[in-house]
């Protein structure tokens, strides 16, 4: 078993299990430093998963499926941003309706595309990327030379940089903090808040083309929890795109773990708990105060 855990396989499929909590998670940073709580990460994974099934089932090309699934993402963020930012509902109560919603119309329309209630036909994955490093190792190859992983790994630095490096950042994180102050000096706080959302449902919405693409078909609900897990690595990372990337490689981990542990004695329901009670320990006892941004969830009213 020890000798499993430190294989390079175990390694991949870490890393395969990490892509899309951390893509999410990292999305989730973005909404939240702006102010607005993103429940809907998980319907707008599913949402994203279903747009790159349909665009790469119709054009064959996957790529064209990551571009719907982008669309589809920004899409489903868009709504949300509508109904929390310039109506001012309930961050919470909008999030959970966009995830009920995404259940309910992606099963709708695999019936009506693909004449199934549960999952829809094959689609081609992505062409993978032959890098010298790792071109003798096939497993290696399989995961590193995907080039969402790699798109995975550019989108943690470029996103901790942004946001703690540059005007934009600054900017971000000011009307997550303090609207009122970052309204006075001229900074349009539904500006920022939306860019915060929209790059959160972009990133989401890979996710779940990822998803798509390593299962090669859209399965209903296939999200399964991601989305939530996600946020809850953005809360151990402590707001901070490296520190989400770092506790979803610790979740990726522990369902890594939980896949090895099958069928070696150890009753099936409890090896299914692993990924979820890691979460809860993690956030319970090894993370000390996580204080969220000071207006995060608050809409801002402008006197």
């Amino acid at each position: 078993m020890i000798e499993n855990i430190l294989s390079i396989a175990f390694l991949a499929q870490t890393i395969r299990i990490t892509v899309p909590y951390a893509l999410a998670s990292i999305g989730g940073v973005f909404s939240e430093r702006g102010g607005v709580v993103n429940i809907a990460l998980e319907g707008i994974i599913l949402n994203g998963a279903f747009c790159a099934t349909v665009g790469t089932y119709y054009t064959g090309n996957p790529f064209v499926g990551i571009i719907c699934a982008v669309a589809g993402g920004l899409i489903t963020a868009l709504i949300h941003a509508l109904v929390t930012i310039n109506v001012k509902a309930d961050q919470i109560v909008s999030g959970i309706a966009i995830n009920l919603f995404a259940v309910g119309v992606t099963k709708f329309v695999l019936q009506i595309v693909f004449h199934s209630s549960s999952n829809s036909d094959r689609i081609p994955g992505l062409p993978h990327l032959k890098l010298p490093l790792i071109s003798s190792s096939p497993v290696l190859t399989q995961v590193f030379g995907n080039p969402l992983v790699l798109l995975t790994i550019l989108i943690v630095v470029v996103s901790h940089f942004v946001i703690f490096k540059t005007r934009f950042g600054l900017r971000l994180r000011s009307v997550g903090e303090n609207p009122e102050a970052a309204d006075t000096v001229g900074i349009s706080v539904s500006f920022y808040r939306y860019c915060g959302l929209l790059t959160s449902g972009a990133l989401a919405a890979l996710a779940g083309a990822w998803l798509a693409f390593d299962q090669h078909s859209f399965t209903d609900g296939m999200s399964a929890g991601r989305g939530f897990i996600a946020l809850a690595a953005m809360i151990v990372g402590k707001w901070t795109p490296l520190g989400a990337a770092s506790a979803c490689l610790l979740f990726g981990f522990a369902e890594s773990l939980q896949i090895q542990l099958q069928g070696v004695g150890i009753p099936t329901q409890f090896v299914q708990m692993i990924p979820y009670i890691a979460t809860i320990v993690v956030l319970a006892g090894f993370i000390g105060r996580a204080t969220p941004p000071a207006a995060d969830g608050i809409p801002y009213e402008k006197e």
